[in-house]
């Protein structure tokens, strides 16, 4: 059954009007400034520690090693008998190693073990400048006890 509209019925119902969606835009810019003022402020703001620097020596030939696969040991300068060595990349307070020589190469073998099962292949050591070489040597000794293990001496590039 089909039912007849009336023209009065027209009249009371009101076409519907498209809804018109605004779309706003987000303007990006003034983030943009904050984020490079900001990046700015830290790069400026930001010094290096010199206390856990290390004074290397500058290289004549070689290629670099990617820390992110490197196990660091760092030897600095000073020390009566024996150079103080730190577990990691610079002189960081609570990573020292001990002075006594036989716990010492037992953690840096402990250490690259560790690394070599973190998929780690390669040692560094940094060494300052002034360090003797038997105190390289030590580490190196250690360091070598793990199988397949790569030992790398850290130098500065030249320009």
């Amino acid at each position: 059954m089909l039912l007849k509209v009336d023209d009065e019925f027209e009249d009371f119902v009101a076409p519907q009007r498209a809804r018109q969606v605004e779309e706003t835009e987000l303007d990006m810019t003034p983030m943009i400034d904050i984020t490079f003022l900001l990046l700015i402020f830290f790069l400026v703001a930001s010094t290096p520690d010199k206390n856990t620097a290390v004074d290397l020596p500058k290289a004549q030939h070689g290629t670099g090693v990617s820390q992110l696969h490197s196990i660091v040991f760092t030897l600095g300068e000073g020390g009566i008998d024996v150079a103080p060595a730190f577990n990691g990349d610079g002189k960081v307070p609570g990573t020292e190693l001990p002075n006594d020589l036989e716990s010492r190469a037992t953690q840096v073998e402990a250490a690259v073990k560790k690394g070599f099962e973190e998929g780690k292949t390669d040692v560094v050591i940094k060494a300052d400048r002034n360090v003797k070489f038997r105190e390289i040597h030590r580490l190196m000794k250690a360091s070598a006890k793990v199988l397949g293990m790569k030992l790398n001496l850290a130098v500065l590039e030249t320009e």
